[in-house]
């Protein structure tokens, strides 16, 4: 069976993804298209690219995490660098060793830009704080004079995946029209994208505009990383600390409303609280964990989960939001039941 998979952010929790993944496809589950946020758009450009679960699970658990955060001669100036670092780079590391990282793993399955996938084989979600307003990528690159199909796969992901604060933003210029009337373009002002998390770091909803595609072919599930208990609080110990627990907030909060009210019957909800989000010192034992805390749920989901169950759930919550869904789904069914292909 197939299914649209949308992958929940999460920084190094991401194994727990992985693992959901690699239970999903052992019931026969594949992926048609998918979405992400943050290692949500890392695990959902691996998909599809390609990669299985289980490869997946091989590449993460060889992966030593703390590459990804190198130190400059920022980092050895005591107490100051990091703070002018922030100030004048907008973040404590480079995430070009991400980038790095995720372009040779992309190149071993053949994908570099979005043109070598098929069309909306992939959407990731990033954040314009210069302009203020969420980018489902690759499409809307295109507002910025550039083509989406020539994006590079990984400089998407690593827009998405670019934690405020703590990693650097993504910076470019956008493309403007020659002033003088000249053929040629010139780069106008400044742009800043940074973790898709800000806006929406489950968006679950990216899918929605199928389900009017009644009766469903392809349905949408969801993979959430969530904790086991309630939050604790978040210690303030000055302006850093103050940024953190603030984008914190605001990436568990964004789309919890969203998810509760309308999207349970479609949400693998993978425990992943025994781990930082920020945690790249990560030993192997902790990813272990997080894998099989993923399998668990991913069991757990699916062993109940039927089709026409999933249907039923998404005609009764499609009503609830639009009151003329009754006499359009009968109109769709009609003309379904009235086209030749039915006939014949």
């Amino acid at each position: 069976m197939k299914i649209n998979g949308v992958f929940q952010g999460g920084g190094v929790k991401g194994i727990g993804l992985v693992g959901a993944v690699y239970a999903a496809e052992r019931r026969g589950i594949t992926f048609h298209q998918t979405a992400g946020t943050s290692v949500g758009a890392i695990v959902a450009a691996l998909i599809a690219a390609g990669y299985t679960g289980e490869e997946m699970r091989d590449l993460l658990t060889e992966t030593p995490f703390g590459k990804f955060i190198r130190k400059d001669w920022y980092h050895y100036m005591y107490v100051v660098g990091p703070a002018i670092r922030l100030f004048l780079r907008k973040g404590l590391y480079s995430a070009d060793p991400l980038e790095t990282w995720i372009t040779e793993v992309l190149a071993r399955k053949g994908i570099r830009s979005f043109a070598d996938l098929p069309r909306n084989a992939l959407r990731v979600v990033a954040s314009d704080i210069t302009e203020g307003k969420m980018l489902v990528l690759p499409d809307d690159i295109a507002a910025y004079g550039v083509d989406p199909m020539k994006l590079p796969v990984a400089k998407a992901v690593r827009m998405s995946s670019s934690l405020p604060f703590f990693f650097d933003p993504v910076k470019f210029r956008i493309r403007a029209s020659d002033p003088r009337g000249g053929k040629g373009r010139v780069f106008g002002k400044p742009t800043y994208v940074v973790d898709g998390a800000i806006l929406s770091n489950y968006p679950l909803w990216i899918f929605d505009r199928d389900i009017e595609e009644w009766p469903l072919k392809i349905p949408t599930i969801g993979f959430q990383l969530v904790g086991s208990k309630e939050p604790e609080p978040r210690p303030i110990r000055g302006p850093i600390s103050m940024l953190q627990a603030l984008f914190a907030t605001m990436s568990a909060a964004h789309d919890l409303r969203y998810i509760e009210r309308h999207s349970r019957f479609r949400t693998v909800k993978i425990v992943s609280d025994m781990v930082h989000t920020t945690d790249f010192a990560i030993g192997e034992e902790k990813l272990k964990e997080l894998f099989r805390s993923g399998v668990r749920a991913s069991d757990d989901f699916f062993s109940g989960w039927t089709y026409s169950g999933y249907t039923q759930e998404l005609d009764q919550w499609i009503g609830k939001v639009r009151p003329d869904w009754k006499n359009l789904k009968k109109k769709k069914t009609e003309d379904l039941s009235g086209s030749p292909a039915m006939k014949g």
